[in-house]
């Protein structure tokens, strides 16, 4: 049996930075990674803009690592591996091959899969995820003798690629279950806001509707709604969420809600066993809350975080996370604690009418978080206040005034010590 001092499961972002993190303060100790993929890293961002969609840059330039940068850090990639049990009192990992690897310390980065349809006709050509290198590749691909799609989900998915497939030329429509668009998360000023952007933009949108069936032989060829209208297509682009569990973690005694609960110092309640990434359900430190995040930039943060308490430290995860999207002249932002709960006050800033709107989300006397439309060059500032757990109690009215510069209720940094009077 192989074993580790540190072993990693996901080749993500999150674990390969917790790899990169933990050579920097170790290096000697060795390292696997696990992954279900069969390559490397790469960027998961990328899969959704212009330049690499519609292959106007060189496809190299998704990879972030090369294969080198695995031999200089002397970082073992074990690629087309699942990790499918764990016994955590021997220290010892199961793979989907029957082999099994030991470790020291473990990291649980497994990151998401994609909620995969379960309607008749799902399994059709020309029905598309998008997660994976490979999803990537496959829609690249499907785009250049499709005419007409469809995305289903009112996210970020279908926000991205209805742009990207604008773009390619195709009739796009976009079927979303809510009413408007992102609802709950934004409300419905917000939503219409993007919405009147796509509809400008030649994109059609069908609200308060839900797929029943696929129409087509092998492959697609159009769509019937519950209300039995039927929307003509030869590809479907479906954004309906992600799935983090797994049957093996509970197996393995793992305290799991959503994902896996863990500690502000990402500690699991299996000891030296660790969790970043979207999979990761964390104490958060500044918001006071157990809270799980998808995206790109909060993994990347964990897995130093993660990285670092591995190899030795004890030092909270503690960062504002935040998520931005563009496209068909809107910008889009998400930051801190945007989930629609009943404690929540929300401050708008801005209007729709003036095309620049946003939210700011309180709860108590904090800010927790902010939802933005056009405005995120405010972005730094909300996460600053957030960060700094900023009281804002008597301060709505300027909160409130889109012109007010947030930056001036950010406390000053206290001054360093005067060493000479020590």
């Amino acid at each position: 049996m192989q074993n580790y001092t540190y072993l990693i499961i996901g080749g993500g972002v999150a674990g390969t930075t917790a790899a990169e993190t933990i050579r920097q303060l170790d290096a000697e100790g060795s390292i696997g990674i696990i992954s279900d993929e069969m390559c490397r890293l790469y960027s998961r961002v990328m899969l959704s803009k212009p330049a690499f969609f519609l292959e106007r840059i060189p496809f190299d330039t998704v990879w972030l690592k090369t294969e080198q940068w695995y031999v200089e850090k002397k970082v073992e990639l074990l690629c087309g591996k699942r990790a499918t049990g764990l016994d955590g009192s021997a220290k010892m990992l199961t793979l989907d091959d029957g082999s099994t690897l030991g470790y020291e310390k473990l990291l649980i980065a497994t990151g998401g899969t994609v909620r995969y349809w379960d309607i008749e006709g799902a399994n059709k050509k020309g029905i598309h995820y998008l997660r994976t290198l490979e999803h990537g590749k496959a829609i690249i691909s499907g785009i250049k003798t499709a005419k007409k799609a469809v995305t289903i989900g009112g996210g970020v998915i279908s926000f991205e690629m209805a742009e990207l497939l604008k773009m390619a030329g195709l009739e796009v429509t976009m079927i979303i279950r809510e009413e408007h668009y992102w609802s709950p998360v934004l409300d419905d000023a917000s939503g219409k806001m993007i919405e009147d952007t796509l509809t400008k933009s030649g994109i059609s949108i069908i609200p308060n509707a839900e797929v029943e069936k696929i129409l087509g032989e092998e492959s697609v060829t159009g769509v019937v709604l519950k209300d039995g209208r039927t929307v003509e297509c030869d590809m479907v682009i479906c954004g309906i969420g992600i799935v983090c569990m797994q049957d093996w973690f509970k197996q393995a005694g793992l305290s799991v809600n959503r994902g896996i609960l863990a500690n502000e110092y990402l500690e699991t309640n299996l000891p030296d066993v660790w969790t970043a990434g979207d999979i990761a359900e964390y104490n958060d430190i500044i918001l006071e809350e157990q809270v799980q995040l998808g995206n790109w930039v909060n993994a990347r943060e964990q897995g130093v975080t993660a990285g670092q308490n591995m190899a030795g430290g004890h030092e909270p995860f503690h960062f504002v996370s935040f998520y931005t999207t563009q496209g068909l002249g809107i910008n889009i932002a998400f930051v801190g604690d945007v989930c629609p709960k009943p404690d929540r006050t929300y401050i708008k800033r801005g209007s729709p009418e003036t095309g620049s709107y946003g939210r700011l989300i309180v709860v108590g006397d904090e800010l927790v978080g902010a939802t933005l439309m056009n405005r995120t060059q405010e972005l730094t500032a909300i996460a600053s206040l957030i960060k700094n757990n900023v009281k804002v109690t008597g301060k709505e009215t300027e909160l409130g005034d889109p012109n007010f510069d947030l930056k001036t209720l950010i406390p000053a940094p206290a001054p360093a010590p005067d060493l000479r009077t020590a």
